[in-house]
């Protein structure tokens, strides 16, 4: 039936287009949540008034995050071309989108680490000090701990994110959905194509916001 609804969508094409944007969003969120996490709490950790405040190591680390946050994706993908040759010997396919789709998202989510660990009441951390913590055992017992929902919450947007940017290094030949509506849909004018692939991402979307709020709500103790 649904061949005669659209009979011009390669449904087998389809389906290896999806499973590229999940392995693709998969792999790239799991790297942007430990990347993002490490850069979000040395930006917090090194600010004013915080446990390693130190001003040079702040503003390096606060200025390679603005950098690299406020270059549009698109245009990432381009700067990282000899980049991603090196590393994975390729422009074309999944894996050759991982290295800007990391490096594009990180420091996004490391703003929202910062923005979550700037949260936490000052109290808890103070009374975690002189109760003896080292600052290691304050970090993984207390920051980590305590930001967990917006941690969550924060890399969910981000996936959500992760799934755009999937769609646009597809038009650029990288795969996924995004290769699929554009080559299969877009270029040999086949609406339906389009229509479908777009249905496709936004099913994916759904899944990923269900999946962080539901751990958002488990997570939070308040």
């Amino acid at each position: 039936m649904l061949n005669n609804w659209f009979e011009n969508v390669k449904w087998d094409k389809l389906w290896d287009a999806t499973i590229e944007t999940i392995y693709m969003t998969s792999i790239s969120v799991a790297a942007t949540f430990i990347l993002g996490l490490i850069l979000g709490l040395v930006l917090y950790l090194t600010s004013k008034g915080n446990l390693w405040e130190n001003r040079p190591i702040n503003a390096i680390f606060s200025g390679i995050v603005n950098v690299f946050r406020s270059v549009p994706f698109i245009i990432l993908i381009v700067l990282l071309i000899p980049f991603t040759r090196v590393i994975v010997g390729s422009m074309l396919g999944a894996n050759a989108a991982l290295p800007a789709l990391i490096i594009g998202a990180a420091p996004f989510y490391a703003r929202m680490v910062e923005i979550a660990l700037r949260e936490i009441d000052k109290g808890v951390i103070e009374a975690s000090q002189s109760m003896g913590a080292t600052n290691w055992q304050i970090i993984y017992k207390v920051l980590i701990p305590e930001s967990l929902p917006a941690l969550i919450s924060g890399i969910t947007v981000t996936a959500i994110a992760l799934v755009s940017y999937t769609a646009m290094a597809g038009v650029i030949g990288a795969g996924g959905l995004g290769h699929f509506a554009y080559l299969e849909g877009f270029q040999r004018n086949r609406t339906e194509v389009t229509l479908v692939a777009t249905i496709a991402i936004l099913v994916i979307v759904f899944i990923i916001q269900w999946i962080g709020d539901f751990l958002t709500y488990k997570t939070d103790k308040r």
